[in-house]
């Protein structure tokens, strides 16, 4: 055992190298490949073959000035030590320049425009909803109640067919919808369908909304945080001891207050009457005594007669008075052998999800929530806990450094949203969350870590997952040291990810690691995450020792993963399917974020950011062998359609091509640049 422990403690065991020439490039048929200038002069110009493609790329980039601005340059690869030697003898400059730059991280300083600010002038909402005679703002109102100006300055409909209107019967959007003229009648009047508005009268879509009061109560400080505050006495009493020398543990020190409180509990809920004669017996379970110390000043004082007084209480005595759950009556979740959707900050939005459960995914995952956002009712970062009906197995992820904060914020969610599980997120690599103290910076922080954990732990009814890296260091991995602790603390299942905070996304995964891991963490179940993007991949994790998989880039890339797993083959999907997916992101984006244009631009932004992974996916067809793995990137390539070549284009104009085929042309003053500085290059 120890001579296996050696092989894992500090460096990650080296996957298969490919051969060298044709390190990092995915293997296309010979002949689908063509240059730089060739497919871009075949994307601006289709059906077109000139030998004018300088002509023909300097109006692309006339057309697309505006979405070009900063645009990163071109991603390149990454290489050995013993590679190095050979790029300097070929004296090749552009390359060495190339080799200077690193091209990581994000586009912190990206342009980014409000969705709201495409729509200056807005139609007031008494109008919207019809009822105009009552201004919600009254004389103050600075929106526009003329239906005909609005409509001067309203930009033109996207299409013809509302989907919110031809799916439940009605559109709350009424004419602001950006395709009005589906359910616009005579005086502006906005039509609805009787029968399907009563066949979804009473079915709650999403769950997981943020209440008016519920957000006022939080900004105002008036949220009891009872459970919460019990345990962070705990906490406050046991640093206490602790300096003082005391041995006791946390887990110790938690034991003994769990029994004093539940003794205080039993004094204070139990001050009912005590029955005189047969009535003592029959009502044994509802009546207890008061004895002399647990009396307070304004009790009246024991009487000379040696009797005790006794209180009546407002009802009933139960179980859940006295006597927490066990962590074996909490409620249950069978991982095992399931297809788990990452929490994947930005891309991973409720549409999204949906697209993915339609393709087979077991569970799915909120995106990363702040907890101190939360905590002060913040709508954009509830907006992320929000629940689609179809999520039948559905979980939320909270970022956070310290154990108040984070034991608060699962008190909160415990009592008003409706989840399967909580997870902590101990993986996140950016600098703005470890820096803090969160995110990977709790594996560094092991004493916080276990008061977070075992805080939440305490005040949460649903199971308690924490997503890990192997370490923050490249080539010291600490993993396998933390997951030990993590048993004995209460977490119901981890997943791990296969590389440490320094490599980012880089290298592959180590799942020779994550199998020695899987086997430490038994019998909780440990879910492997990293490079998963076909069915082989998956079969190649399954013969480890790891409870399941978790999917997160090779979802983007091909939400259709999925059902590659399921039925265990290679899916060649056409273009057309493809594009049929994108219709439907659409349709269920103009139903999360709305069908005015706030919510045609957000869902834009959005789309654009998936298009800038979904481009990665080579069709199956053009492979000179199967599968094609995650840290491959394509080479340019004309493929069987215009549409297939279209949907592969790296640059960011592209991408806005394919978004106005499904939601119009962009305002003018659009602006777009990709999250990641290497997913888009020209």
């Amino acid at each position: 055992m120890e001579g296996e422990e050696k092989n894992h403690l500090d460096t990650n065991i080296s996957n298969a190298k490919q051969p060298d020439t044709d390190r990092g490039v995915a293997p296309i048929k010979i002949q689908f490949v063509t240059t730089k200038e060739k497919f871009h002069e075949f994307i601006d110009c289709p059906g077109k073959h000139s030998d004018k493609s300088v002509e023909n790329e300097s109006v692309t980039n006339q057309d697309f000035s505006i979405h070009e601005t900063d645009e990163p340059e071109c991603k390149r690869i990454k290489l050995d030590e013993g590679q190095e030697g050979n790029l300097k003898s070929k004296g090749d400059d552009k390359v060495k320049d190339n080799q200077k730059k690193k091209l990581r991280g994000q586009n912190k300083s990206r342009p980014h425009v409000k969705p709201n600010s495409y729509d200056d002038k807005k139609l007031c909402p008494s109008v919207t909803q019809e009822c105009q005679k009552k201004c919600f703002f009254g004389e103050k109102c600075k929106f526009l109640h003329d239906i005909p100006t609005y409509l001067s300055l309203k930009p033109a409909d996207v299409g013809e067919h509302c989907y919110l209107f031809e799916t439940f019967g009605k559109c709350q959007y009424g004419i602001t919808c950006r395709f009005a003229k589906a359910h616009i009648g005579e005086n502006f009047q906005n039509l609805f369908n009787e029968e399907l508005v009563k066949k979804w009268q009473g079915q709650v879509m999403v769950k997981n909304t943020l209440s008016k009061e519920l957000q006022q109560s939080l900004r105002k400080r008036k949220f009891s945080f009872k459970e919460s505050e019990k345990y962070l006495k705990q906490i406050s009493k046991y640093n206490k001891q602790h300096k003082k020398g005391n041995g006791e543990t946390l887990e110790q020190c938690e034991t003994v207050n769990k029994v004093e409180a539940c003794s205080e509990a039993q004094i204070d809920d139990s001050n009912m009457v005590k029955p005189t004669g047969s009535d003592c017996e029959t009502n044994r379970g509802h009546f207890t005594i008061v004895p002399p110390e647990a009396q307070t000043p304004d009790l009246p004082s024991q009487d000379t007669s040696g009797k005790v007084p006794c209180m009546k209480t407002h009802g009933a005595v139960t179980d859940e008075d006295i006597i927490k759950l066990r962590p074996c009556e909490k409620k249950q979740v069978d991982f095992r052998d399931k297809l788990y959707l990452a929490p994947l900050t930005t891309c991973g939005n409720l549409p999204f999800r949906r697209i993915c459960k339609r393709f087979g995914a077991d569970i799915t995952c909120g995106e990363m929530a702040i907890c101190t956002n939360l905590l002060q009712g913040q709508s954009s970062e509830w907006a992320l806990l929000k629940r689609h009906q179809s999520e039948d197995l559905f979980g939320v992820q909270l970022e956070g450094a310290f154990p108040d904060t984070m034991t608060k914020c699962a008190e909160l969610l415990n009592q008003t949203i409706d989840v399967d599980f909580v997870d902590i997120n101990v993986g996140c690599p950016i600098d703005l969350v470890y820096n803090k103290g969160g995110g990977c910076g709790l594996m560094n922080r092991v004493n916080k870590f276990e008061q977070i954990v075992r805080g939440m732990n305490s005040v949460l009814n649903v199971p308690l997952t924490v997503k890990i890296r192997t370490g923050v260091q490249e080539k010291h991995n600490i993993a396998h040291k933390l997951i030990p602790d993590m048993k004995t603390w209460g977490v119901s299942q981890i997943t791990l990810h296969g590389r440490s905070r320094e490599q980012r996304y880089t290298k592959l995964a180590d799942w020779d690691y994550i199998d020695y891991c899987s086997k430490v963490a038994s019998p909780v179940p440990l879910f492997g995450n990293g490079d998963i993007l076909s069915y082989e991949d998956v079969i190649s994790a399954r013969k480890t020792s790891v409870s399941g998989v978790m999917i997160a880039r090779g979802a983007l890339i091909k939400p259709w993963i999925f059902t590659e797993i399921k039925e265990q083959r290679h899916w060649d999907i056409s273009a057309t399917e493809r594009f049929d997916i994108l219709k439907e992101f659409t349709s269920f984006g103009l139903e999360h974020w709305g069908a005015d244009t706030q919510g045609v631009e957000k869902t834009r932004r959005f789309m654009l950011e998936w298009l800038s992974f979904l481009c990665r996916y080579i069709p199956v067809g053009l492979l000179e062998r199967l599968p094609q793995k995650i840290n491959e990137r394509p080479p340019f390539y004309i493929a069987r359609d215009y549409m297939e070549t279209l949907m592969a284009s790296q640059h960011v104009g592209d991408w806005i091509k394919i978004s106005e085929m499904l939601l119009g042309p962009v305002p003018p003053n659009f602006t777009f640049l990709p999250k990641h500085k290497a997913n888009s290059y020209k």
